[in-house]
């Protein structure tokens, strides 16, 4: 009988127990955007709001946001960062090592080892609020947060996906919230199967979704990235 290893499934091997666990021995870093050093070429960023190192021991909520297809780091995060500032949360943005993420290429990969890697890197930087970790994302990236996020739901207590095509969960673990937007007149991915048909498969398997349509075409709108933080932060895991 052969044995297959939980990630070619989309399982982590970082567990919340042992992230949480780990010894913020860095010391936390200055306000800004900081590449992780993972890799010369497509690096993960870490962005740092002003103010976490006056209590270096306290938890730190962290946001995990994946890119859409062709996109960077950089791309996602002035979505995201005026509201880490204001509510004092890390945002970590990975970038795919190829075009897009691994599971919408051919299955699950490079792309998951490198974001335990990342979590593993922040955490040595800072204590991890564990019912505050969310996986977030927009297009492929959304798909990418939901599959990964479902799968791993014992690690990740929210997913956040923003115009998201699929999911890809051979299991499913844990309890995340799950907050998911969709354009009305998205012209990349029809709302009718994508957002609207991802939050009623979730919501069919009991999961607390929050489901928002809104009046734009594949975007990241602003208001929504607004709502979507507010039911982050509002709703931890218990």
């Amino acid at each position: 009988m052969m044995d297959f290893s939980p990630a070619l499934f989309g399982r982590m091997s970082l567990t919340a127990a042992e992230l949480a666990a780990i010894a913020p021995a860095r010391g936390p870093l200055a306000p800004g955007r900081h590449p992780l050093g993972l890799a010369a070429e497509r690096d993960a960023v870490l962005f740092v709001p002003t103010g976490l190192d006056a209590d270096a021991d306290a938890p730190v909520p962290l946001l995990v946001f994946f890119h859409g297809a062709g996109g960077f780091p950089e791309k996602v995060l002035p979505f995201i960062e005026q509201h880490a500032e204001r509510a004092k949360f890390l945002v970590l943005a990975p970038q795919s090592m190829f075009v897009t993420w691994d599971i919408v290429i051919g299955g699950h990969g490079p792309d998951l080892e490198r974001t335990q890697a990342a979590l593993r890197l922040v955490a040595g930087h800072y204590r991890i609020d564990t019912s505050r970790l969310a996986f977030a994302g927009f297009s492929d990236g959304a798909s990418y947060a939901l599959s990964t996020g479902i799968t791993n739901g014992d690690l990740a207590s929210h997913v956040i996906a923003f115009s998201g095509g699929f999911m890809n969960i051979f299991s499913q673990q844990g309890a995340p919230k799950v907050f998911i937007a969709h354009g009305l007149i998205d012209e990349q991915l029809p709302i009718a199967t994508s957002g609207r048909a991802n939050a009623a498969s979730l919501q069919a398997a009991g999961y607390d979704v929050r489901y928002v349509e809104f009046n734009g075409l594949h975007i990241i709108s602003p208001p929504i990235v607004s709502m979507a933080v507010d039911f982050y932060l509002d709703h931890p895991i218990s």
